[in-house]
């Protein structure tokens, strides 16, 4: 969650520690003029008493800083192979053009037998083959002569040209996972900021925004195959003036939307390749992905990271991720389990598995070592929402005092009402927010428009209101992730807040139902291969997801982001860009 270093002073006590870490006494060199490296970063905020000093968190920085040592030569080697990629590229598609060119004169010249005999005693084969098995040939697809024919082509592409360039051996990433408020994130910041200016192509997201943006590129390729399909095809733009007779363009405009067909059947690939790509994606060169919060909490995640993730890792890029969880303790239900299995393979092949061991919750120090907790107001009595009320008064009264309401744009063409506002600063109740059917994509609008946010009538969760306890989580996770200010009212202590129980799941079915069914049922129908999620239904997998003690694990994640949101200072003091 990008908490930035503005956060630091929040994580930890001075704490003088007296023992000697030895593993760490490898000396790095550094030109005198040179920034300080990460592990001195952290070693100089520990010194200012703005960091507790946490072993784990130093052999975290220790091993982030080699990384960063190895970038710099991969990048150079990455900007090389790319210049080979697009050589291979360019020729590969040059040659394939010539060998369609080549087939479409055959079939031109006999009329479209000389073509044909050479697919059909393919098929024939493979008709031979299904016989073997019992099968008919009946019922074999349509499409397998020309699925054939498109093989033949790669292969001899293949001896043409040569395979695909071999990407050059990435350093690897690191999985950082530990308890809540151990540090991971902080850690893996300081990792993102240190990077700047080292690679070409780095994002950082956290788990909410990056499934988000997987949907967001899958609704676009989707949107734009349909498009193409209704209109004519800018594939037969380059067959338009070939001298062949329109049988034999029709078959030329057919095997080259059969092309693109093969490659949307994969479309997770298709979003891998531009997961990382920003405006200037003709810059090419290494890409590193900082993904905070990993979870698998159903069905489509372990499917959309696996493919996404593989498919990274696989063309070099460079991940650190944080979770509360190792790889192979991720999925909890064994959902999907040979796919997620052949995700925890890459995360082990190409990251270094490491734990935050320590049992401190640092950010909950911040709680305990605070007089007073000005931002959170309980019970739901009178002179407890007295004083709320006064308090949105005196803050909006520092920014102006009008008070207004507008909409906000939310992802996916959706639209969000904010009943009151004023100058960044938001109030809504908690039935508005979380009694509806809202989600992370309505959150994390909310999170970027506004620094301060006031949410009053907040009440006791549990079993019993799941889907608005799920919801209060996911909107806390935002919050706390883009540095925003909160402002409650609620009917009991932070800590009692949370009255979950083994009984029963939960999991929020409604919000999940809604955000499918705006980015279009097909896209996770197509992704899932069983059970419509779309306006169908839910399948019946997803509704024992998530334990309750699932949920008491996220509750206590959520509890231990209050300290960070729950500013005590001036609101106008909040690190959220629109304060700035």
């Amino acid at each position: 969650m990008r908490r930035g270093i503005s956060s630091l002073k929040s994580l930890g006590f001075v704490k003088k520690s007296t023992t000697s870490n030895k593993i760490f006494s490898i000396a790095l060199r550094f030109h005198s003029n040179s920034p300080p490296s990460l592990l001195e970063n952290y070693k100089n905020l520990v010194a200012q008493g703005k960091v507790q000093h946490d072993p784990y968190q130093e052999r975290v920085a220790f091993e982030l800083e080699k990384l960063l040592s190895r970038l710099q030569q991969y990048e150079k080697d990455m900007e090389d192979y790319y210049v080979k990629l697009a050589e291979w590229e360019e020729k590969r598609e040059e040659e394939r053009l010539k060998l369609l060119v080549k087939e479409a004169k055959e079939k031109q010249e006999t009329g479209g037998g000389g073509i044909w005999t050479s697919v059909n005693k393919q098929r024939n084969r493979i008709l031979e083959k299904f016989a073997i098995f019992g099968k008919k040939g009946a019922e074999i697809e349509p499409g397998v002569g020309r699925w054939v024919s498109y093989l033949n082509r790669e292969r001899k592409l293949d001896s043409l040209v040569g395979r695909r360039p071999i990407v050059p051996t990435a350093p690897k990433g690191l999985y950082i996972y530990g308890n809540v408020g151990s540090g991971k994130t902080m850690l893996m910041d300081m990792f993102y900021s240190a990077t700047e200016g080292m690679a070409k192509h780095r994002i950082r997201f956290h788990f909410h925004e990056a499934m988000l943006n997987i949907n967001a590129h899958m609704h676009k390729i989707w949107k734009n195959q349909v498009e193409e399909k209704s209109l004519q095809s800018n594939i037969s733009s380059w067959i338009t003036n070939l001298p062949f007779d329109m049988k034999v363009k029709d078959w030329l405009v057919a095997e080259e939307r059969y092309k693109q067909d093969v490659q949307m059947k994969n479309i997770l690939l298709v979003v891998a390749d531009e997961f990382l790509m920003d405006k200037q994606a003709d810059e090419r060169g290494a890409s590193i992905l900082c993904f905070d919060e990993i979870q698998t909490v159903d069905v489509f995640a372990i499917v959309a990271l696996s493919g996404i993730l593989s498919r990274l890792l696989t063309t070099g890029t460079v991940l650190v991720a944080t979770s509360n969880r190792a790889p192979r303790e991720l999925n909890q239900d064994g959902m999907q389990r040979d796919i997620f299995q052949k995700l925890v393979s890459k995360l082990e092949e190409h990251c270094e598995i490491i734990l935050i061991g320590s049992e401190i919750d640092y950010r909950r120090f911040i709680a305990q070592r605070s007089n007073d907790q000005a931002n959170y107001f309980w019970p739901l009595e009178s002179s407890a929402l007295m004083e709320f009320e006064k308090m949105w008064c005196q803050v909006t009264n520092q920014l102006g005092g009008q008070i207004t309401s507008e909409t906000i744009p939310v992802m996916f063409g959706r639209e969000l009402d904010v009943p009151e506002s004023c100058n960044g600063v938001a109030k809504f109740t908690f039935e508005y927010l979380c009694g509806r059917t809202v989600g992370a994509a309505d959150y994390i609008a909310l999170a970027k428009n506004y620094h301060t946010v006031f949410i009053s009538d907040i009440p006791l969760m549990s079993m019993e209101n799941r889907d608005k306890a799920r919801r209060f989580i996911t909107l806390i996770d935002e919050l706390y992730n883009h540095h925003c200010c909160l402002f409650c009212s609620a009917a009991s202590s932070i800590d009692d807040l949370f009255q979950g129980t083994e009984e029963g799941t939960l999991f929020d079915l409604e919000s999940f139902q809604f955000e499918t069914e705006t980015e279009g049922g097909k896209l996770r129908t197509n992704v899932l291969a069983k059970g419509n999620v779309g306006s169908g239904g839910v399948p019946s997998g997803i509704v024992s997801m998530l334990s309750g003690q699932e949920e008491m694990f996220a509750f206590r994640r959520a509890v231990s982001c209050f300290p960070l949101v729950f500013n005590t200072n001036s609101t106008l003091s909040c690190s959220h860009p629109l304060s700035a």
